[in-house]
Order: C-alpha cells, then structure tokens, then sequence
C-alpha cells in the first residue's frame, strides 16, 4: 500500500473518522467490554467538535503538529505530537497520538509517520530533548512498534477516578 505523509489540511471528517477507530481501538484492544463501552460512550458530538476545535488550535500553533497518511483511498492514519506550548506537560515532545487503520498496519506507513512526528519534536525548543507517549502496557503491538524504535520506559503513569 503507497501512501504519503503530510500535514494535516483541515480534512475534519476523515481525521475525527481515524480519531474514533484510535479510540475504539484502545477501548476494545486493551482492556475489554466495560473500558470499550467506556471509550465509546465519551465519541459524543459534542466531544468531536470540541476535539477538531483543539486540534484547530494545535494545527494554527505549529502547522506540522499532525500529520496524515494519504493513500489513493484517503487518510489511512495519523500522528499528533502535540505543539511546543504544550511541551511543560513533561517537559519534552509528546506524542499524543499515533494511528493506523488496521487494513495499514504492517505496510511501512507507521514508520513513516513515526519518522514525520520525529522530525516534528526535533524542530521543537524543548526543556529535554526527548518524545514521551503514554502506550497502554497491553498494547503489545504498539508496544513493540515502539520498542523497535528506540523508546524506553520512563516511570510508569498512574491514574484514579474523578
């Protein structure tokens, strides 16, 4: 599958269409029904519009912040690393989010957008010269994918309910 890779262009429905699978995914791939229905029940319209309108903001502060996957078929998947303004979350790049349809996936097209979302924190002026994700300990595939392209592990992330 050819594809290329290049900045988001504004293309809402089909970005929010990845954003949903990225979501459903993480829901149902790790961590069953409940954290499925989870996931799913926040896809609301009102968190869609509000999700485009951040990834707007993000797009107008450092236009190569997400990147798109492009085959002749359309977006295929994407990369989101978030803009310097948001660098002191921890005080490195983020990679907030990287998505592959799974009909993608073992094509070389990740790696693209890996290299594409390098090249993004690296034009950063960042307290740590580093990229930081948080990638769910039962997502071996992404875990792997990760792991082959140097990231290590770098304390572990906790969470409570509101």
């Amino acid at each position: 599958m050819d594809a290329t890779v290049d900045p988001y262009d504004g293309e809402q429905e089909a970005l929010w269409a990845l954003k949903r699978g990225f979501e459903l995914g993480l829901g149902s791939e790790t961590g069953g029904e409940e954290k499925r229905a989870r996931y799913e029940a926040k896809l609301t319209d009102d968190y869609r519009g509000e999700w485009l309108a951040w990834v707007g903001r993000c797009v107008d502060e450092d236009p190569d912040c997400v990147q798109v996957a492009r085959t002749s078929e359309g977006l295929v998947g994407y990369a989101f690393v978030l803009p310097p303004s948001l660098a002191f979350v921890w005080d490195a790049a983020v990679l907030n989010e990287l998505y592959l349809e799974p009909r993608a996936r073992g094509t070389g097209i990740a790696d693209d957008l890996m290299s594409a979302a390098l090249d993004c924190a690296r034009a950063q002026d960042l307290p740590l010269d580093r990229l930081v994700l948080d990638v769910d300990r039962e997502n071996d595939r992404a875990r792997t994918f990760y792991d082959r392209w140097g990231f290590e592990h770098w304390g572990e992330m906790v969470v409570r309910p509101l």
